[in-house]
């Protein structure tokens, strides 16, 4: 007979610490069950609880006049004007993707939507933010991650495209510490009227707890825990902790519940995601300090013998917890049912303070749930400023290796040629309000049909940047992201982050997300883009070895007017080019420095917020007179494959011809610069705005002819054309 687990073999089993037993312990006043030990070791994970996090998260800016709700919510919320509002989130979905990667993806699509959608928005904008090991080559790690990015982007287009949601953007990049830790990063925004955001709160004695959605399974189960551990060589066998998402059902989800948004029967709703029926009914009563008495034998389920540990902790998909409104309930039902979805009164709201949980009219845990949803341990982890960064700023970049080598290296990349492969397995076009969709080289942009305006949002991280100096990186990131959607035309106005990072036990990852976090913060603090949500996601390593620090950020601007947004690609033969901001031969962690000597290294370019500002406000104001053709701003890569990417996407020959320092500069990745074009009637009043905002300017060439030719640099635009376009296809399908 097998010998009955103690009650610390079971809190360890269940990645509780013995202290963390203790303090459960001191909360109960008794020893915990085998329910409720579940129970804490979901809200008290890594993944729901933030607690290695939360301290470094306190002192982000969240506040600004278009800000409707900050962080603490499912998602975020600002006013674009006109009685409308943007509802935005970004999460990750790195640990299942890894482990299931088309399932794995898909259910992060589909949650980061009921996330939005929970706040009554309807879905308007996917992006995503993907990251890989190398994919070329015959390696076991290329073969590895051409199978996980196939599996992801298939996961992403199946349920996206089945919601009617269309993926407008996002961003693919390749390095080698990804290779035992894929990263997935979900996006979505949606849209409502600013007078009706709902929330997910449960309050009012008596009032019903109600369940909807798919029947619960065995699913995800201990989700939640999975993705708060590090991978080691046995961790496929972590599948059945994989959600298995149905978007059709999530689809009849959403119809419902904006259905049940224009009547008046609820008070709060809560998307079960990480941590199911757990993390949604504590947060839902922490956010209001209500108790809550739940019988989970009329949970709906699927499966037969599930008890009451499966019901609390399974991560079954396309699920919501309602607070309805006292004598609303048939009403409720008759929505739910006519949409062809389970519904069932499962509880009711209470004055307690405490979670009371039932089995065929048994209680089986009763638990508080402040110390439970608003009390989670925060740590104090122990941080260290990294080894390596030590002597990695003494790089000379002194081989003999010619422009015209560096650039035909370069622009072969796969991080920099054209990801069609990828993006047309998406619908961009759906809802047929995209204005510039996947393929564009900056921001997305959508329009509001409702009010005339656009929304342009991207999602950016140069995880380079932020290996070699995690503060000012994570600063280049937001300004990256809010250059992309100025480059657009729209201003920005606030950004979702997702942090993935390596092990939190290790004091150098936790100096890392430390820095990162204050890059972070300085940054929306300067350019008034305020972080109205996101998500942390640590623990990305496998047996040891993390990831580089990858703040996502995904930034969202307003366009006033859906007419003037600003392509990327270059327009008319005979337009000038012009280049703003300031080139420095800045070379730390730069594409140039990653493919020319193999090193991921070097001082990081310098960061000026008031720089990026001037840079903003002359394309923002330029564009608002109509003065700009074409902008991009200058990124991975430099100049040369700024221009070369703008010429390509526009079918148009460009002849470039810049005096620099160096003859090499032309690939350097100096911050807060842009390639814009201007009709010749437009240069003086285009100038006239770039002086006024204090922004430097140098003309730099002419559109035109039938080759791209920058300083040294040439290449017929047909040949730079098949590169681009073709060269991502040939590699991922190279085994199929």
């Amino acid at each position: 007979m097998q010998k009955e687990m103690t009650t610390e073999e079971l809190a360890l089993a269940h990645s509780l610490t013995l202290e963390e037993l203790e303090n459960i312990r001191s909360i109960l006043k008794r020893e915990p069950n085998y329910v409720e030990i579940g129970v804490f070791s979901a809200m008290w994970s890594e993944h729901c609880s933030y607690k290695s996090s939360k301290k470094y998260l306190n002192g982000f800016p969240t506040k600004a006049p278009w800000v409707i709700q900050g962080p603490g919510e499912n998602a975020g919320v600002i006013d674009i004007g006109d009685g409308y509002a943007a509802v935005f989130k970004m999460e990750s979905h790195n640990h299942p993707s890894f482990i299931e990667p088309y399932q794995g993806a898909a259910t992060g699509v589909g949650g980061i939507l009921r996330d939005v959608f929970t706040m009554g928005a309807r879905p308007i904008a996917n992006m995503n933010s993907i990251r890989f090991a190398s994919i070329e080559g015959d390696s076991e790690t290329a073969a590895k991650h051409r199978f996980l990015l196939r599996g992801v982007v298939a996961g992403i287009g199946g349920y996206g495209n089945c919601m009617g949601v269309p993926t407008i953007g996002g961003e693919t990049t390749f390095e080698e510490c990804y290779a035992g830790n894929n990263l997935v990063n979900a996006f979505t925004l949606g849209l409502a009227k600013a007078d009706e955001i709902f929330y997910g709160k449960a309050e009012g004695l008596g009032n019903p707890v109600m369940y909807v959605g798919s029947k619960t399974g065995r699913d995800g189960l201990g989700g939640a825990v999975m993705s708060s551990a590090s991978f080691t060589e046995d961790s496929e066998s972590k599948r059945p902790t994989v959600q298995v998402g149905d978007p059709f059902t999530e689809k009849l989800l959403l119809e419902a519940c904006l259905e049940l948004f224009k009547t008046d029967l609820i008070i709060g709703i809560q998307d079960m995601g990480a941590a199911g029926l757990t993390s949604s009914s504590f947060e839902m009563a922490g956010r209001s300090g209500s108790g809550m008495i739940m019988h989970l034998d009329k949970v709906p389920a699927r499966e037969e013998g599930m008890t009451p540990y499966d019901f609390m902790l399974s991560e079954s998909q396309e699920r919501m917890l309602i607070c309805a409104k006292k004598g609303c309930e048939q009403a409720i039902i008759d929505i739910f049912e006519k949409w062809e979805l389970d519904v069932a009164v499962i509880g009711e709201v209470t004055g307690t303070g405490n979670m009371e949980l039932f089995w065929h009219g048994d209680k089986v845990a009763e638990v508080p749930v402040q110390p439970v949803s608003e009390e989670a341990p925060i740590l104090d982890r122990p941080v260290k400023e990294p080894e390596y960064l030590k002597d990695i700023a003494n790089i000379k970049l002194d081989k003999n290796i010619s422009n015209q080598e560096a650039f035909d290296t370069m622009f072969s990349d796969m991080e920099v040629v054209d990801k069609s492969w990828v993006y047309s397995q998406y619908d961009s076009m759906v809802q047929t309000n995209t204005i510039e969709g996947p393929g564009s080289l900056d921001g997305s942009s959508i329009r509001i049909k409702e009010t005339g305006k656009a929304l342009a949002m991207s999602a950016d991280c140069n995880t380079r940047l932020c290996f070699i100096n995690p503060e000012l990186g994570a600063a280049a990131a937001v300004m990256e992201s809010g250059r992309n959607v100025a480059m657009s035309g729209a201003r920005p106005k606030a950004i979702t982050d997702c942090l993935n990072f390596g092990n939190p036990q290790n004091p150098e990852v936790m100096w890392q997300f430390k820095m990162a976090c204050e890059g972070i913060k300085s940054a929306c603090k300067a350019l008034s883009t305020p972080v109205i949500g996101g998500n942390v996601s640590l623990y990305n390593e496998t047996n040891g070895v993390g990831v580089f620090p990858t703040p996502s950020i995904a930034m969202v601007g307003v366009n006033e007017d859906a007419n003037r947004v600003l392509p990327s690609r270059l327009q008319e033969n005979g337009n000038t080019l012009f280049l703003l901001g300031d080139t420095k031969g800045e070379f730390g962690a730069s594409l140039y420095m990653k493919k020319m000597y193999d090193k991921v290294a070097g001082v990081h370019p310098e960061v000026d917020f008031k720089k990026e500002l001037a840079l903003w406000d002359t394309v923002i104001d330029a564009n608002t007179s109509s003065l700009l053709a074409s902008a991009k701003d200058v990124n991975v890569g430099g100049l040369a494959v700024a221009i070369a990417k703008m010429a390509v996407v526009g079918n148009k020959g460009v002849n470039v011809s810049v005096e620099l320092n160096d003859s090499k500069d032309i690939f350097c990745e100096s911050l807060s610069r842009a390639v814009v074009e201007v009709k010749e009637e437009n240069i003086e009043a285009f100038t006239k705005i770039a002086s006024e905002k204090g922004i430097s300017y140098t003309k730099i060439g002419t559109v035109g002819g039938d080759t791209i030719s920058i300083n040294d640099v040439t290449i017929s635009l047909e040949n730079a054309k098949d590169i681009y376009f073709n060269k991502f296809k040939k590699v991922i399908e190279q085994d199929l």
